[in-house]
């Protein structure tokens, strides 16, 4: 077996982290599925109450709020976009690691679709985790980029 290049490294490890990001939204999907024929909105009160949040400032009566409108048609419906995105996430993780031009495409163009969301936020609430986030996306989609540009030529 050869040693990869650094550009198969630099590949690899963005395929880990997407393959991460797509494993973390399918056990959310599945967390989504446990709260089936339950009382979502006594749910989301006491893990409110268990991290010790303030149940009523903004954003921890809107998480409230909208718990209190899921369904379990809206629950399976979520969970259907969790397990979708996780399989965009592992296809992409799959064709990353092999080194695949369409998985380059693919998370360059992915990448690219969240930047102008990414630089309104930052614009709107600036935070250091968005500046961070958005820089990382940026640098993601360059490398990915620069690899399919490397392979070309």
């Amino acid at each position: 077996m050869s040693v990869p290049t650094s550009a198969a490294r630099g590949l690899r490890a963005i395929a880990l982290v997407e393959a991460l990001k797509g494993l973390i939204v399918l056990l959310g999907g599945f967390g989504l599925l446990g709260l089936l024929h339950r009382d979502v909105q006594h749910a989301a009160v006491s893990l409110v109450t268990r991290l010790h949040l303030n149940p009523e400032s903004h954003y921890t009566g809107l998480f409230v709020e909208a718990a209190a409108k899921l369904t379990d048609a809206r629950l399976w419906g979520l969970a259907a976009l969790a397990a979708a995105y996780s399989a965009l996430r592992a296809v992409e993780g799959y064709g990353l690691w092999f080194r695949r031009r369409w998985a380059a495409w693919l998370g360059a163009a992915s990448g690219a679709i969240y930047v102008p969301v990414e630089i309104y936020e930052l614009w709107s609430h600036p935070t250091a985790v968005k500046a961070a986030t958005l820089a990382l996306n940026v640098a993601v989609v360059i490398y990915l980029l620069w690899s399919l540009r490397r392979r070309s030529g």
